[in-house]
């Protein structure tokens, strides 16, 4: 491309431009049903800058001339173009849009109109995430649908999201959804390019997601990418750097004020050795560069389609040494060799690449985040031989000994894609044969050198390497038909799958390193641990399903899938798994049909039961374990044991769901609103129960139990005005119960913080993610001492095991979404905001921080502790060595609520008029700014953490949660 022309676009830029045109068309735009004129409607000459908007009676002028097009649209109608020859005043009849809802949505194995479907069914499509640099999948989703609740346990860019499609619907077993990209099931999404996806379905109720049976009982998120659309080729590159910062810190003790807690707990040592007064905060926490690089090509012609596509992200963390990197190649091809036959494949390829921070521990378990708050102050990082400094009681290494005192790395190569074939034996009748691949090759690398850190020293350096291969295929056939006979529609499908995964891990520790020059675990002359474990599993289905549609206003979907998996006992391998749902299309019924306000009513009502199998394999298996050590004749020999009691009437756990709902659309479908109300019953859980001591075991994965999620979901989709000033807003929010209604009558404790029990509680009658421990009621002025409130209601100082109660719930009372989109000519603005209200924290960073019980350092909160008879104050006394005063209890329950701008975007596309002239079709600048602003009370770092990540029953823990961080990116998007 000439210079002069990227300067010609400069000046342009710079000083504008200005067209003179020789002369002026008026017009009138109205209804070509009503009559009525259309105020707002767009009126544009075709491949120009110029435009307008028509005033309340319809009418418009604009300089054109002849030769050239006008196209002039308006929300709910069918665009008209015009080709001006030499009329000065025109009148424009616009059609209504039949088609209006007659968007085309990916379903299980196949697709359907939106305006048909009878489930529940959310979409996400690209232009909800154009202008967001998303790194995962997980953040295209979170706050876009109603129902869907996406948990990010920490904010590292190592962690990945996950997610809850109405509720958690087991104890023991998996609740993530199932991911289908390009109809290839996967688990793993942190490795997918967000920036090749095109849009998103999430099935949302049984009668949806019946079709994939065993594997969607917690709901199914079908991911379609990028296909070649346009008959000549079009090359993008996209790019954006930003920058991530921690936006929050958290006041905590300086030297003076440690040095002083130290004194009062009876800890004394030469003060003069520690004169330092280190923000640790501000040394661990920093600022995280982000960049990101991606180009594609795309383009569809004489039976062929393709869309090739390679991209680089890399993403430094706000705190210490932490990051991410990225390399992804894509190719979707497909070509119509025949008028009968169509072949074509989607393959990608993922280098992925990650180093960890350790949060969600203490310090003296090498927990960064909490190090930074427990560190004291009186330290620097290093000692004068270059060795990491630590606490001065205790052998507690600083937090930079833990970010930067050992090498480590996760990298992972994937390979997802399929090939397939498509047959269409007549015109109605068509036949694809699918096989598809999910294979993936990672490796974890370790070395802690045997001088710089305290426990390297100890252990005389560490070196790890951990391999796991996973390699999955499937190969699905299925048989469509479509018929239409006076106003019945048909569609039939029937088809077939097998599915086989295998896996192969592999670990090894070495320890006694002589020198720090050779990392790998080789150098090591001490052998700690070597294992190698293979695994497989397998499934194999035929399912059906048959849509019927009479005269467009009665809808009828059924489903049929049986399900085989080899995780089960031989009697109980099999599952099926039956789905029905009817829709009435209201409007189209005569009382409706010429109603000018209403423009598309239904109603839909569905009932089905899926399955779920995702649990340990050969869990059905007397399984043998092996390690334990047997004296023989006075040596003690390795051996084996039973580590598992056989059960072979393990079978499918089970979730039957009802869900009834409301579509409706207003003004010409300016307003659309969706309504769903569901009941889930998950019953047969696979739970890991209580054995009779009798059998010699303790315990067995058994089918005991029910879970019950019932709930409420709404969607709101508005075009609030149109013309020169577009605003668009999209709304949801949704309500979600969870109870545990069968477990045997037993209770089940779960997950211990910081050596003071168990926190998380599950028992009939209560919902899962329930905080368990003691009722607080205060500080005596007298002693100093923290009471507690036993189950009698009285006061105590000493409580017992049978006073811990239900204490919180993690789960919200709804969550929710808006996105606000605006633009005024080539400007946009996109506001989008996410919360949860009514979900309580427990913050177990508090124990660490104001329990006063060692020689950690503390929250700033400690200074007003009780300090002697007669102090009236919350925070008790400082009791070196005792937990009495921190146990677990309401006192450290928070409410975790929060309203945050979740992404604020400014936008501006150049004016097609300058960007002609360089030969390009489309350049984009636009600035986001995400986590701007968090509404919240919760004290903690950030109220988006959950330090058991996708544990279906301990929700809503903070105890040194890597933090959500604000990011401000600035991007760039061309097209040619």
């Amino acid at each position: 491309m000439k210079i002069k022309n990227y300067l010609w676009v400069l000046s342009l830029l710079v000083f504008g431009s200005t067209w003179a045109q020789d002369g002026q068309i008026s017009g009138t735009v109205f209804d070509a049903n009503t009559n009525l004129p259309l105020p707002g409607a767009n009126v544009l000459v075709e491949n120009s800058n110029r435009g307008t908007q028509t005033d309340f009676d319809g009418n418009f002028t604009l300089p054109a001339s002849a030769g050239e097009t006008l196209v002039v649209s308006f929300l709910g109608y069918l665009p008209k173009e015009i080709l001006l020859e030499g009329q000065n005043n025109i009148q424009i009849a616009l059609a209504e849009d039949k088609q209006a809802l007659g968007e085309v949505v990916v379903v299980g194995y196949g697709s359907q109109q939106k305006r048909d479907i009878t489930g529940s069914v959310s979409t996400v499509d690209e232009e909800a995430f154009d202008d967001r640099p998303n790194t995962q999948v997980g953040a295209l989703i979170q706050g876009k649908a109603a129902g869907v609740q996406v948990v990010s346990g920490s904010g590292k860019p190592s962690s990945g999201f996950s997610i809850r499609i109405r509720g958690t619907n087991s104890i023991n077993a998996s609740s993530e959804p199932l991911y289908v990209v390009d109809g290839v099931p996967t688990t793993d999404t942190r490795s997918l390019n967000p920036a090749d996806i095109e849009n998103i379905s999430i099935l949302k109720d049984a009668a949806s997601a019946a079709i994939y049976g065993a594997q969607g009982a917690n709901g199914v998120v079908l991911i379609t990418t990028k296909k070649g659309s346009t008959g000549k080729p079009r090359l993008s590159f996209d790019t954006y750097v930003g920058v991530s910062q921690v936006w929050n810190t958290l006041p905590v003790l300086n030297s003076e004020q440690y040095r002083d807690l130290m004194t009062e707990l009876g800890r004394n040592t030469d003060w003069s050795q520690y004169t330092e007064n280190t923000d640790w905060q501000n040394v661990i926490f920093e600022d995280g560069l982000s960049t990101n690089y991606q180009l594609s090509m795309s383009g569809k012609n004489e039976g062929t389609s393709y869309y090739l596509s390679g991209g680089y992200t890399k993403q430094e963390g706000a705190v210490r040494s932490a990051e991410m990197e990225r390399y992804n190649f894509k190719i979707n091809f497909s070509q119509e060799v025949t008028d009968w036959l169509e072949m074509g494949t989607n393959i990608a390829y993922t280098h992925y690449s990650d180093v960890d921070v350790t949060d969600n521990t203490s310090v003296n378990s090498g927990g960064v985040l909490l190090g930074v708050l427990s560190t004291p102050p009186n330290i620097g990082i290093y000692n004068p031989d270059g060795t990491f400094t630590s606490n001065p009681f205790q052998d507690w290494e600083n937090p930079v000994a833990s970010t930067d005192g050992a090498q480590r790395g996760y990298v992972n190569q994937r390979l997802l894609g399929n090939v397939y074939a498509e047959i269409k034996f007549f015109e109605d009748l068509t036949f694809k044969s699918n096989i598809g691949t999910d294979y993936s090759s990672a490796h974890y690398d370790y070395f802690l050198d045997p001088f710089r850190t305290s426990y390297g020293r100890a252990m005389k350096g560490i070196g790890r390497y951990n391999t796991n291969l996973m390699n999955y295929y499937i190969f699905d056939n299925t048989l469509n038909y479509t018929a239409r006979f006076g106003n019945h529609n048909i569609e039939a499908l029937v088809g077939s799958v097998y599915q086989k995964y295998k896996w192969e891990n592999s670990n090894l520790e070495r320890r006694n390193f002589a020198s720090d020059q050779i990392t790998t675990p080789n150098a090591g002359s001490e052998l700690i641990a070597a294992s190698a474990d293979k695994a497989e599993k397998a499934n194999a289905s035929f399912l059906a399903r048959l849509n019927y549609n009479f005269n467009d206003k009665y809808l009828l979907t059924a489903n049929f899938r049986a399900d085989g998996s080899s995780n089960f006992g031989p009697g109980e391998r099999w599952g099926y798994f039956p789905s029905f749902s009817a829709g009435w299309r209201i409007s189209n019924e005569a009382f409706l049909e010429n109603s000018k306000t209403i423009s598309d009513l239904k109603l839909r009502a569905g009932w089905g039961i899926v399955g779920n199998d995702q649990i340990g394999n050969y869990a059905y298996f007397g399984r043998v374990g092996s390690g334990g050590n047997y004296p023989i004749g006075g040596i003690v020999m390795p051996g084996t044991y039973p580590a598992s009691i056989e059960n072979g009437n393990l079978k499918w756990e089970e979730s039957e769901q009802v869900n009834v709902g409301l579509d409706i659309s207003f003004l010409k479908n300016r307003i659309s609103f969706t309504a769903d109300a569901y009941l889930k019953n998950t019953r047969d859980l696979l739970l890991n129960a209580p054995l009779p001591r009798s059998t010699g075991f303790d315990n067995a994965i058994q089918n005991i139990g029910q879970l019950r999620n019932k709930g409420l979901e709404f969607q709101v989709n508005s075009f609030n005005t149109q013309g020169a000033f577009e605003w668009q807003t999209n709304l949801n929010i949704s309500f979600n119960r969870n109870e545990v209604v069968d477990i045997v009558g037993q209770e089940i404790l779960l997950d211990n913080i910081a050596g003071r029990g168990e926190v998380s509680l599950v028992r009939e009658g209560e919902s899962l993610g329930s905080f368990y421990g003691y009722i607080w009621g205060g500080v005596d002025p007298e002693t100093g001492d923290a009471y507690y409130i036993n189950n009698e209601g009285e006061p105590t100082f000493s409580p017992s095991a049978e006073d811990r109660t239900i204490i919180g719930n993690a789960n919200p009372d709804f969550i929710y979404g808006m996105t606000n989109t605006f633009s005024y000519k080539n400007f946009g603005l996109s506001i989008f905001l996410q919360g949860s209200q009514g979900n309580e924290i427990f913050n177990a960073t508090r124990i660490e921080t104001e329990g006063m019980t060692d020689s950690k350092n503390q929250s700033a909160v400690v200074l007003d502790r009780w300090r002697e008879p007669g102090d009236i104050t919350d925070i008790p006394r400082a009791v070196a060595g005792s937990t009495d005063n921190s146990r677990l209890s309401t006192r450290f329950v928070e409410d975790g609520s929060y309203l945050r701008m979740k992404a604020l975007t400014l936008s501006y596309n150049l004016p097609e008029s300058l960007i002609k002239r360089a030969n390009m079709q489309h350049i984009k600048l636009y600035a986001t700014g995400e986590n701007l602003f968090t509404i919240t009370d919760y004290s903690g770092f950030d109220p988006e953490v959950n330090a058991f990540g996708g544990s279906n029953t301990t929700m809503g823990v903070d105890y040194g949660t890597y933090p959500q961080t604000r990011n401000l990116i600035l991007g760039l998007n061309l097209s040619f």
